[in-house]
This record gives structure tokens, C-alpha cells and sequence, in this order.
């Protein structure tokens, strides 16, 4: 196990953009907002491989492709081909999943706007340094985009989330009905509701200069 455990999902984002590292460790803060984004950009279906314990701990260092663009019908597909006997059984993990989303925003969302406060004081401050390096200059942005990224991939992927769940349970409602659809779409207005909380960046204008 690593220092930083979930530290890939910040390398996995600057990537997808052509953005180089930053040299700078990680603060605590940073840590904490990788580790709490992971649960959120990992789909539903994939909690129960193999890997996703390992994953969790940052052991793996896995990175799916299909984690990067979340398919709502890979969900739906993922749960209505899935082998049981009751109907309220796949009625009761699709709730359970909402839910579980439904949980991990708060704590996210509340690192995240931490983090993001503090490069806002960060970039400030950056004028009043005595003396600065270019690569130092570099780092720090660098970092501060980073850190922008990975909350608009969390929101990003919570969006399709709760896309995938609706769909899956329209699916649900015309070739099973069943009254437990009435808590899943309870819970589902709930989840819309509270991915409201992590909408804190827009789309993060990335300068060329960080890319040199």
C-alpha cells in the first residue's frame, strides 16, 4: 500500500488531457479527495470483481477505459442479465446502489469545495512569492488543475450514474413490474438532488502553458 492510494485518478485525468504532472506532493486534503472520488467514478457493477477490493486499497492500480465513459446501458445490461429467481432482488440492488451513491456525495463534496478553496488561496498567493521558479509556477498550476478535473469527473460520472439507474429502471417497470419502483424512483429524485452538491467547477479552462 502507497502514500497516495488513489493517487492515479489525478495522473488517469491530466493524461486524458495531455497535462504532465505536477512535482508537488500531495496535501492531506488532496489525499482525501482522490480516495473519496474513487467509489464515484468506479461503476456499480464493478464493486463486486475480483479487483475491487484491491482497487480500494490501491493495490490494483487498475484503470478501466469504461470508467472513463460511463454507458448507462452497460448497467442496465450488467443487472438485467444477472442470474436470480426473484425479481425484487434486482428491484433491491438497484435501490441499494442509489443509495450508496447517495451517501458518498456529502463527504466528497465537502473535501472538495475544501480543496478547491485552497488553491483559490493558493493562486492568490502566488503573486507575492518572492521568489518563484517556472517550474515551481508550473507545479503549481499543474496541481490546481488536477484537483479541478477530478471534481468535474466525479460530477460528470455521478450524471451518468443517475442516468444509467433511471434507464435501468424503466426497463425494470415494463418487463417486471413491481411496487418496489416506487422507492427505487424515491431514491433516484433524491440522488439528482444531491449531485446538485458537487456541481462546484465548470468545464476548467487548461492553459497551453501547463502542457510544456
Amino acid at each position: 500500500m502507497t502514500d497516495e492510494i488513489h493517487g492515479w485518478v489525478g495522473r488517469e485525468t491530466l493524461a486524458r488531457h495531455g497535462i504532465p504532472e505536477s512535482e508537488f506532493r500531495l496535501t492531506d486534503e488532496e489525499r482525501l479527495l482522490r480516495d473519496l472520488a474513487y467509489p464515484l467514478i468506479e461503476p456499480p457493477y464493478d464493486r463486486q470483481r475480483w479487483f475491487s477490493v484491491l482497487s480500494e486499497y490501491g493495490l490494483s492500480q487498475i484503470f478501466l477505459e469504461r470508467w472513463y465513459t460511463f454507458d448507462p446501458g452497460d448497467y442496465a445490461e450488467e443487472l438485467l442479465t444477472r442470474e436470480t429467481r426473484s425479481t425484487s432482488a434486482l428491484y433491491a440492488r438497484l435501490t441499494d446502489d442509489i443509495r450508496n451513491d447517495i451517501v458518498r456525495i456529502a463527504p466528497f463534496a465537502d473535501i472538495a469545495r475544501r480543496v478547491l478553496d485552497l488553491d483559490a488561496k493558493r493562486e492568490k498567493s502566488l503573486a507575492f512569492v518572492s521568489v518563484l521558479s517556472p517550474e515551481e509556477l508550473l507545479d503549481a498550476r499543474r496541481r490546481m488543475i488536477e484537483n479541478k478535473l477530478i471534481v468535474g469527473w466525479v460530477h460528470r460520472s455521478l450524471l451518468d450514474r443517475a442516468k444509467a439507474y433511471h434507464f435501468t429502471l424503466e426497463r425494470l417497470v415494463i418487463s417486471t413490474p413491481s411496487g418496489m419502483a416506487v422507492e427505487a424512483e424515491r431514491q433516484w429524485t433524491s440522488l439528482k438532488t444531491r449531485i446538485a452538491q458537487v456541481q462546484l467547477v465548470p468545464v476548467p479552462p487548461i492553459a497551453a502553458a501547463v502542457r510544456k
